[in-house]
């Protein structure tokens, strides 16, 4: 069954106008017997207004009377409950005795959490940028006189508000950081590369000596003592005093006559 758009409204225009025992009307409004029999008595709902549902278009004129004439019988109601309008979304409504204490209250919240913004400030306290940006800057007209408060103590908002409030504006700040790191692990990435493709290729140094044209090994050179002075020697024959290009003859001494 649809929900009753005012059930105690309705309940007491069918106590008043109808013969419908106490369980039915209960059934119907989504009540318990003994409150409908407190409506009855005039201990519940004293004052409200009675609510006619045949006229708001809940339930039938002819299914009333079914029921009045069964006591077993329940009502059907047609269709869902008209939408009740919305209220428009104002600004938060600060009694006079506590619109003196809004700037120590803006202190207090700019000195204990500086994560919150301008806008969820204004919207704690009931207040203006305007007003906010002066107490922060001490150019507020009474600033001498500011001296940080609890809004919660003041009665200005409630704790689950500020709460509220400090969670947005920490998870905010979370989504920033991340964003910003972000960004710099990407251009520390995008330099990296930029370096690695701006330098050139180093060529490989050879670690092989050089070697002589023909391939052959460079002649070892041997310093020999003799007595008539010093002689070279080497692997070489060439360029060496003696017959046929061999080894130099020995010297020997000449013999006495």
């Amino acid at each position: 069954m649809a929900e009753l758009l005012m059930p105690k409204a309705t309940a007491v225009w069918l106590i008043d106008n109808t013969t419908l025992t106490f369980d039915q009307i209960a059934a119907f409004c989504e009540l318990h017997p003994l409150e409908v029999q407190g409506i009855a008595d005039g201990e519940v709902a004293v004052g409200i207004r009675g609510l006619d549902p045949v006229a708001n278009g809940q339930v039938s004129r002819e299914d009333i009377q079914r029921c009045e004439e069964d006591s077993s019988q329940r009502l059907e109601a047609i269709g869902p409950a008209p939408e009740v309008p919305q209220r428009t979304r104002r600004a938060r409504y600060t009694p006079v005795s506590k619109r003196q204490d809004r700037p120590n209250a803006i202190a207090w919240l700019l000195k204990n959490y500086d994560e919150l913004s301008d806008a969820q400030i204004g919207k704690l306290l009931g207040t203006t940028k305007a007003t906010i940006n002066a107490v922060r800057e001490r150019t507020h007209w009474n600033t001498p006189n500011i001296t940080p408060q609890d809004p919660i103590l003041l009665g200005i908002c409630t704790e689950a508000e500020l709460l509220d409030a400090v969670r947005k504006a920490r998870a905010r700040a979370e989504r920033a950081a991340a964003r910003e790191e972000k960004a710099a692990e990407a251009a520390a990435a995008e330099a990296s590369a930029a370096a690695a493709q701006a330098s050139p290729e180093q060529p490989q140094a050879d670690a092989t000596p050089a070697q002589p044209a023909d391939g052959a090994p460079p002649a070892a050179v041997e310093v020999v003592p003799s007595d008539s002075g010093t002689v070279e020697s080497g692997t070489a024959d060439a360029g060496l005093p003696g017959e046929g290009g061999g080894p130099a003859d020995e010297l020997q001494p000449e013999a006495a006559d």
